[in-house]
This record gives structure tokens, sequence and C-alpha cells, in this order.
């Protein structure tokens, strides 16, 4: 399914542009892969005894797989709310830089800061890597809408793995479990390399690869941030070479 051109009538409703966003998700590998991946979380949530209501509001108010986990467990152990809530914020702040790079793809000059709550709300590792395949095939002051679109489609597909993985919880091994859990990290790193389209993309991918078993030996905890501190700097040093020498 490919989008209408951008001078087509089919994106002159808002509901309409939502319409392609929600119908988008079939074109993606990534619902495929979100699917199992909240089937394991699902099975998870079984595991530790939390309720199925329980596990489709955390999939609806924290939609980050990784944060979802992490509370999870940290509730699972024992650990107080507060606890579990700063072991959550802590790993949400990887989805920060990602926020500030998608939300100005939707702005236009008339964009009111409370329009775009709900974008930032819904912008994941998934949502944000198909904003930047989809989002230059849409129409700007639609753009917002689609996105919508995208991550209420997203949301859904997530509900019904939670409800399925939750039920069929009796049945999945812990190993399958952690297995499917892997599907996350492992389409990102894939969909990643098939969108990095400038050498400033390609360099941070790879050096990012490379760098991470350094910064693992360092044994600070710090290992996925410090190589991609490195590997980001790095990259955008070789960005600005290039420019200055064209």
């Amino acid at each position: 399914m490919a989008l209408p051109p951008l001078d087509s009538p089919q994106w002159n409703s808002p509901w309409l542009a939502f319409g392609w966003g929600l119908r988008s998700i079939t074109q993606t590998i990534l619902t495929i892969v979100l699917f199992v991946t909240y089937l394991g979380i699902g099975a998870l949530a079984h595991d530790t005894h939390f309720s199925l209501i329980w596990a489709l509001c955390s999939t609806l108010f924290v939609w980050a797989g990784p944060a979802q986990i992490i509370l999870i467990t940290t509730l699972g152990s024992g650990a107080t709310i507060v606890q579990a809530a700063i072991a959550v914020t802590v790993s949400a702040i990887r989805l920060f830089p990602m926020v500030v790079s998608v939300l100005p793809l939707m702005r236009t000059p008339t964009t009111k800061r409370r329009e775009l709550i709900f974008a930032a709300h819904l912008t994941a590792v998934t949502l944000w890597v198909e904003c930047h395949r989809f989002l230059p095939q849409v129409p700007r002051e639609r753009r917002i809408a689609f996105v919508h679109g995208l991550g209420c489609g997203l949301v859904s597909v997530c509900l019904v793995a939670n409800t399925v993985g939750y039920v069929l919880a009796a049945n999945l091994t812990q190993t399958l479990g952690a297995a499917i859990l892997l599907l996350t990290p492992l389409s990102f790193l894939f969909s990643t390399a098939r969108n990095s389209r400038e050498i400033a993309d390609v360099v941070a991918l790879v050096l990012g690869i490379v760098l991470y078993p350094v910064a693992a030996k360092m044994n600070s905890g710090l290992d996925i941030l410090v190589s991609g501190v490195l590997a980001g700097t790095i990259a955008y040093g070789v960005h600005w070479w290039r420019q200055v020498r064209s």
C-alpha cells in the first residue's frame, strides 16, 4: 500500500490522514516484531501475578517495552512504587533524543505545543523509526494526524498481543519468552541500518556497534550511553568536516 501523492485530495482531512497512519502499520515488519514482543510482556505480567487489566494499562500509559519490563520486574521483586517509578523514568531518558528529533518533522509555523503532547507520548523506538520513513511522504500539515493514526494502530496491536500472551502464558517457556523480548533491539538495529541514508548515520551506527564491547569492559553500567555519545559525537564531527570541505 503506497501513500497518496502529497497533493492528493486524500490528505484534505485530518481524519483521512489518521486513517492512512492507521493503515500504515501493515507496511512495516516492525508491527509483527511488536506483536511478538508484547506476547512476551503479557506472559511476563501473568507470571509475576499482575492482572490483565494492569498489564494493558501499563502498555497504554508507559508505552515502551523495556520500561514495561523494568516496571513489572521491579514491582514483582518487591520494590516500592517510588523505586519502580525512578527506574522507569531513568530508562525513558533514552527516548528523549527520539522525541526531540521527530517532533520538528511534524510541526508547522502555527502548531501549538499542546498539539504535540500525544505524539510525544506515542514516540517510542518503532514509531521513531517509521516516522523517518513515512513522514516525507505526508503533507506537513497532516503529519500530526498521521502519527496519531500510526501510533494508535501500533498500540492497538500491542494491546491484543498483551492479552494473547497473558492468556497463553502457561504454555510459554521462560527461554522462549526471553528470546521473544530480544526481537525488539534486533529489529531496531536492522531498521536503523535500513534507514541510514547519510554518511554520518552509517558512521554513528557502525561506531556504536564497535565501541559498545569496549565500553562494556568498563563495568560502569553506562556502556550504552558512553558508546552512543562517543559514536554520535564522532559522526557529527565527520558530518561537519564534510560540510566544511564542500
